[in-house]
């Protein structure tokens, strides 16, 4: 009986580790760091086309994880007045009670010094590690704090945090290679205003589809203070915006990124304008779709100029003679 109990006991002990393993992991909202590590693999290889830094681009991926988690961990913590209002929120740690305020603070505060110190001295890129700690300031104080809760534009400005992976991922090349050309340095931007004019269309077709939750939380998205129509055309916008930017970067890779950003580019308008119209026209929609045809689009831009750039395709600026 007593071998029974305490069987019992360690069975349930070791449930509810599990339970916090999986509430801490929660805290870090893993769907969305999937996407910023996405970004930083080809930035890294576009970096130093025709090699890849396997190691440390591995080792960058874990620094820019820590810093990642130590964000979103901040912005729950911000934000859990309002998780608890919004529907698709409840199920957070901090809303349900699997986890305390102070242990989401002490997990987010870890992260963020490990973050720094895994960047500074694995990845032995100072660069990386302070461009790192302004996106969790800005993404706390700028988004967080102030401009989720104040202007429709929330998204937009605040979308600039998402787009920083990118700007680690070149730094921690340039660093281990001493290289920090100008126009190494043009592309991370390029890519950084590739991500920064996704995420209007991407975020604003998901606010469309939980727009009473936004409603009900008092927060000013788009969807919320503007009419569908207006949503619809500002989304059509951003997407022209992306894939315009996206071209930018093709005298700087080879044929096969060419391919994947005129035909992603072209799929990607053609939803956006057919949610545009069938909005304008009064018919009905589903956003949840765009939505996850953003994710498929940049997926498969990213994917493109990842392989360009190992293979190391001829730049199409020198197959044309500029």
């Amino acid at each position: 009986m007593w071998l029974v109990n305490n069987d019992y006991q360690w069975t349930r002990r070791k449930k509810r580790q599990v339970e916090k393993i999986k509430a801490y992991v929660a805290l870090t909202k893993p769907r969305v760091i999937e996407l910023l590590l996405v970004a930083t693999i080809p930035a890294m290889l576009q970096a130093d086309r025709g090699t890849v830094h396997l190691w440390l681009i591995l080792l960058t991926l874990v620094g820019g994880w820590m810093g990642a988690a130590a964000a979103n961990s901040f912005n729950m913590i911000v934000d859990s007045d309002i998780d608890k209002v919004m529907k698709r929120t409840q199920n957070r740690p901090l809303v349900d009670g699997r986890l305390t305020l102070t242990e989401a603070k002490i997990f987010a505060v870890a992260m963020t010094v490990l973050s720094f110190l895994f960047l500074t001295f694995l990845c032995h890129s100072l660069l990386a590690a302070i461009f790192v700690m302004a996106t969790i300031l800005f993404y706390i104080f700028v988004y967080t704090k102030w401009l989720k809760r104040k202007t429709w534009q929330n998204v937009i400005w605040g979308g600039a945090a998402g787009c920083m992976p990118v700007i680690v991922g070149w730094a921690v090349i340039a660093d281990n290679t001493n290289s920090h050309s100008v126009a190494g340095w043009s592309q991370a931007i390029a890519l950084f205003m590739i991500i920064f004019f996704w995420t209007p269309p991407h975020t604003w077709a998901l606010g469309m589809r939980y727009e009473e939750d936004y409603r009900g939380a008092g927060v000013p998205m788009m969807p919320v203070v503007k009419t569908r129509s207006q949503v619809a055309k500002q989304i059509l916008l951003y997407t022209w915006l992306t894939v315009l930017t996206s071209l930018t970067l093709i005298f700087a890779s080879g044929w096969f990124y060419t391919l994947a950003v005129i035909g992603s580019g072209i799929w990607f308008i053609i939803s956006a304008t057919i949610l545009y119209q069938r909005i304008s026209t009064g018919k009905p929609v589903k956003p949840i779709k765009l939505f996850i045809l953003s994710n498929n689009y940049l997926s498969l831009l990213f994917v493109g100029l990842s392989i360009d750039a190992v293979i190391n395709l001829q730049p199409l600026h020198n197959m044309v003679g500029f």
